[in-house]
């Protein structure tokens, strides 16, 4: 359990880094900044959840996707603690982390913050950043554990 707290605290710290430096940097360079051909960094405030859906709620809209955030850490604190896996602990530990990165946005900016910018040609993928990305990775690997990996990983 105390490795997934310093996980998900890290996570959290380095999600709002990130977060902290590429404004700064946006700030001073301009928006979109391009990287390469196909990735750019990008100033892009989501009111909505995954992919910008659900963007014209108003505060109502922001109070309830910041509560259900919080229930679904509150549940995923709550496996964490009777978890016996040290790899679903830190896989957890990564959406716990992510998930109270992204919240911590919606409480200080009204939005989530979000800046990779990732395209082929005229193709954009939505805007994320470094939290959703925690939680992509942390799910991924809890269902890619739970599917194939007939011992279970310790």
């Amino acid at each position: 359990m105390i490795l997934g707290l310093f996980v998900a605290l890290f996570v959290l710290i380095a999600d709002q880094v990130s977060k902290y430096f590429v404004f700064k940097f946006i700030f001073e360079n301009g928006s979109p900044f391009e990287v390469c051909p196909y990735f750019n960094i990008v100033t892009a405030f989501n009111k909505g959840v995954s992919f910008s859906m659900f963007q014209g709620g108003g505060v109502w809209s922001r109070v309830v996707l910041v509560a259900l955030a919080l229930l679904v850490v509150a549940f995923l604190f709550y496996w964490l603690a009777k978890e016996k896996s040290r790899f679903v602990q830190i896989c957890l530990a990564l959406i716990i982390g992510g998930a109270l990165g992204n919240v911590t946005d919606r409480l200080r900016l009204g939005a989530v913050y979000d800046f990779l910018d990732f395209h082929f040609g005229a193709y954009h993928w939505p805007a994320f950043n470094l939290a959703d990305t925690f939680i992509c990775i942390g799910a991924f690997l809890i269902v890619i554990q739970a599917l194939f990996c007939k011992k279970k990983i310790r």
